[in-house]
């Protein structure tokens, strides 16, 4: 066996092995709504905690499939509105600890044609991303538009910029400006959304304001 069919190997039994687990934390969720549905029990901040995580495993099953197959796209019509609040609303548990302040207002909406667990991973991994570059206190906007037939998600935090030299490469496969960082995310994230037709750039980074932008078209 060459070294090339034993990484194929190792990734399949890896794969089998997290979607067993991600299985049974699909299966326990099950277990605790019927629970909460059985004994009464009403708390809209624990249904939407179960909501987030129903979706999160979603992605995580739709990422584990792309091992696969790197070209796993599932395109369909999706509200470009619900699924921009959406990504906003998975990404707010990344705040813990923080005194981060985050708003999202999405102007207008129409049909996008996009994948949407991958077009969703991709909204969380660059709020994500904005959250770690506040250290401790520092505010969040997510501001969304319909104009030119294109769908416009301006994502800005007030962190650390982004210096110029970096701004270049910041895109690049291996390439990161965080400590513990493996330099995949802006990369996955850009090369999902250019085969979907979407485009992701970095708008601007100064000592006030760090902004990326997803430009996606609508579908007519």
């Amino acid at each position: 066996m060459n070294d090339l069919e034993l990484i194929k190997l190792q990734t399949r039994c890896v794969s089998h092995e997290i979607r067993n687990h991600v299985s049974i934390c699909d299966m326990y969720i099950e277990i605790i709504k019927r629970n909460m549905e059985r004994d009464g029990y009403d708390n809209k901040s624990v249904a939407n905690a179960i909501e987030c995580i129903k979706k999160s495993l979603k992605i995580i099953g739709n990422s584990l499939i792309d091992l696969k197959s790197m070209n796993n796209y599932t395109p369909q019509n999706c509200d470009f509105k619900r699924i921009v609040e959406e990504g906003f609303q998975l990404s707010t548990p990344y705040t813990q600890g923080k005194n981060i302040e985050m708003k999202c207002f999405v102007k207008n909406t129409a049909q996008i044609y996009v994948d949407e667990n991958k077009f969703l991973a991709c909204i969380v991994n660059i709020i994500k991303n904005a959250i770690e570059a506040i250290e401790i206190k520092g505010e969040i906007n997510v501001i969304a538009e319909i104009k030119d037939n294109h769908g416009h998600i301006r994502i800005s935090n007030n962190g650390k910029m982004i210096s110029k030299e970096k701004q270049k490469e910041i895109f690049e496969e291996g390439f990161t400006t965080k400590p513990t960082g493996c330099g995949l995310g802006l990369h996955i994230c850009k090369t999902n959304l250019e085969a979907q037709n979407a485009e992701l750039k970095l708008n601007k980074s100064t000592r006030t304001i760090t902004e990326f932008e997803i430009i996606v078209p609508v579908n007519e």
